[in-house]
């Protein structure tokens, strides 16, 4: 039988990570004078990066200061979201029973994410997410972030497979061009982070709950 993998993405769809998000930007935006951003905001500012998500919310809270380098705050918000990373940060419902199931049918699994690795081996590890996971790539893996279809094969690549047939999960955009770029079938989900629902950005097939992501995903991967 062809190797079987499933790849997630990570904030959005395999943990409901806004929460702390939200926290360590509000650190920032307090260290600089802003008001604090709520949760709406947070959940269509998140997709792109740490980088991406500060900038959104200086944007949003006043502006950005002229000349802006992102990086000291970057830094500010690294340090604290470590130190902070699974305060509130909860895996969705019916997420490791589908874990269990997959693992137990030998089906691969690896995370793709455009959160840096590090962070996301810590928050797995917080949560007792990491057992299931054979592989971990972020932008700092090969510095290179989704939807360039590089992570996403190295993912692959580090399970270890030998003829590997993969799908990604995702919650957003870049998920779905991810999955596009790389040439492999894609499921949304859409309890995530999205400025538009995730099913108006074509992803193969929808699911509304991990209760229902079983059938389709062996579905999928097992088509001719």
């Amino acid at each position: 039988m062809t190797d079987r993998a499933v790849i997630f993405d990570l904030d959005g769809t395999l943990v409901d990570t806004a929460p702390d998000l939200m926290r360590a930007t509000n650190h920032v935006l307090n260290l600089r004078g802003r008001r604090a951003i709520g949760m709406e905001e947070v959940r269509v500012f998140v997709g792109h990066g740490a980088r991406a998500l500060l900038t959104r919310g200086l944007a949003a809270t006043g502006g950005l200061p002229e000349g802006y380098d992102v990086e000291p705050d970057y830094k500010t918000f690294v340090d604290f979201y470590a130190e902070n990373i699974a305060g509130d940060s909860t895996p969705f419902p019916g997420l490791t029973v589908l874990l269990d199931r997959l693992k137990a049918d030998g089906i691969a699994l690896g995370v793709c994410t455009n959160k840096l690795a590090t962070l996301s081996v810590l928050l797995l590890d917080a949560l007792g997410l990491s057992k299931y996971f054979g592989a971990v790539v972020g932008p700092d893996t090969l510095g290179i972030a989704k939807p360039d279809p590089r992570p996403f094969h190295e993912t692959v690549r580090r399970l270890d497979l030998s003829a590997p047939r993969s799908l990604m999960i995702g919650d957003s955009e870049t998920d779905i061009l991810t999955a596009r770029n790389a040439g492999v079938p894609v499921i949304g989900v859409p309890f995530g982070y999205t400025p538009k629902p995730v099913a108006e950005y074509g992803p193969d097939r929808m699911i509304g709950h991990y209760d229902e992501a079983y059938d389709v995903i062996v579905e999928l991967l097992d088509a001719p």
